[in-house]
Order: structure tokens, then sequence, then C-alpha cells
């Protein structure tokens, strides 16, 4: 029988808990999310930029109802449990954040994440008071929900241009006090940094892969005091590189050398 919604909030609750840090990789449709699943990944989430790029969109241009679709069709897809990717929660007010908490869960997630990206260039991160009260009222909406809804929330200094390591720091730790289950920070520049916030908190941290040069071993993360990796859109670039490259040779060249090599 498939697993429950229950079951599948239950395991990816105890990956958080478990003795090791695990990688949470990020499919961009069913398909690649079976072909995780049979690699043998325990959990799946979503990523707002291949999401939206295997549409043929940008980054943050799909719409809730968008967001939430494709969510489902990967939570359909496995019977693993999946995350989604809620980008700032699709409105500037709390009840915006918990509004697209609840309706993740509807839609078979068992976590989600919501950033602090107000999406104003020119104040690019939500005031601190402001953006804890909307995650303070995610995780109101995650605990009603009728399971064990694991709740992130992003503090996205470094990703939007405001690259302030103590600032990152003090938002982190007012999110874990609103009750976030885990806590992220993309685009941390250095381990040291890594290890000065897994410090700086008692919840679980997420690293993220994909920036050259700041893609640590899962070994040395774990070193550092994470506890989840995810990999964003870096395995939705390997394959669109890899297409592109073949349908290159195809095109300039004719050949199709590129079948021997599957």
């Amino acid at each position: 029988m498939p697993a429950s919604q229950h079951d599948k909030a239950l395991r990816f609750r105890q990956l958080h808990e478990g003795p090791a840090a695990f990688v949470i990789p990020n499919p961009w449709d069913p398909g690649s999310a079976r072909a995780l699943a049979k690699l043998g990944f325990e959990a799946l989430a979503t990523s707002s930029g291949a999401s939206a790029a295997a549409l043929g969109r940008r980054d943050g241009e799909l719409s809730r109802d968008e967001v939430l679709a494709h969510a489902r069709a990967i939570a359909a897809a496995t019977d693993l449990p999946v995350a989604a990717d809620l980008e700032n929660g699709f409105g500037d007010a709390p009840a915006d954040a918990a509004l697209t908490i609840r309706l993740a869960g509807e839609a078979g997630c068992v976590g989600g994440s919501i950033e602090d990206f107000s999406g104003d260039r020119d104040r690019p991160l939500y005031d601190l008071g402001q953006a804890a009260e909307r995650i303070a009222a995610a995780v109101e909406a995650a605990r009603a929900l009728p399971f064990a809804f694991t709740l992130t929330a992003r503090a996205e200094n470094y990703l939007r241009g405001r690259p302030d390591l103590d600032d990152t720091i003090r938002r982190l730790q007012a999110y874990e006090k609103a009750g976030a289950d885990v806590l992220f920070a993309p685009c941390l520049p250095s381990l040291d940094a890594v290890r000065t916030v897994c410090a700086a908190v008692r919840k679980p941290v997420n690293f993220m892969i994909g920036v050259p040069g700041c893609s640590f071993s899962v070994a040395e993360l774990q070193a550092a005091g994470v506890r989840r990796v995810s990999l964003a859109t870096s395995l939705y670039r390997v394959a669109m590189a890899a297409m592109t490259a073949a349908a290159k040779e195809v095109k300039e060249q004719g050949t199709f050398g590129y079948v021997d090599r599957l």
C-alpha cells in the first residue's frame, strides 16, 4: 500500500533527528523524482528555480497555484517524503505564508520552506520583526495540519546581495524562536561560516549545494554541524548541460556519438 502522509511526515522528521547528515535532492518533474527514488534517496525537495526552468520560466515567475501543482505532481510520483520550496509564501502578510503552508500540506507535501526575500530590489529582505511574524504564522499553520509538517525558515542575506553573517544569524535565531523546525541560509561562503551558523542555533541546519567553490562534501558539512544537504538547481543544470552538448553534436557535426556514451 502507498505510504500515508502521516508516515511520510514521520520519516522526514526522523531523517533530521538521525545520527548523520542526509542529502535531499531536488527533482524538477515526476520522472526525475522517480529516478532519484530508484537511486535510494530517502526524501525529495522541489526547487523554485528548477521548477520554473522546467516550465520555460525564470525563478520567481510561477504563481502559488503553479508551484503547488508542481509540488503535488512530485509528491504523487513516489512514496518518498517531499518538501516544497514555497518561496516567500506568495505574499507579504503572515496570513499569506500561513495559507501557503496549509495548501502545501493539502498538496501532499510533508515539509516546506518560507524565505524572508521581499521581492523589493531596494529592500530585498523583510524587516526582522515582520519576517519573524511570517515564520510564526507559518509554524502555526504547520502545527494545525494533521501530521508533523516540517517547516524550514530561510534567511536570504547571501543570496540577495546582503552578505552579513551577523544579521543572518540574528534572523535564523529569531526564526528558531518563532518555532521553525529547520534553518537555512543559502549561499554561505565558507565552511567557517557554516560552522558559525550551526553553532549559533539548536535546530537542524540545511546547506545548499550548487555554488561553484562552495559545494563542500557531505562529510565536511556534517563535521561543520549541517544535518541536511539540498542540491537546488544543480541536478537540473547538469541534465540540461548534457542534453545541450548532445544536441550541439547533432546540429554541428551531424553525428550521434552521445548515444554510445549513454
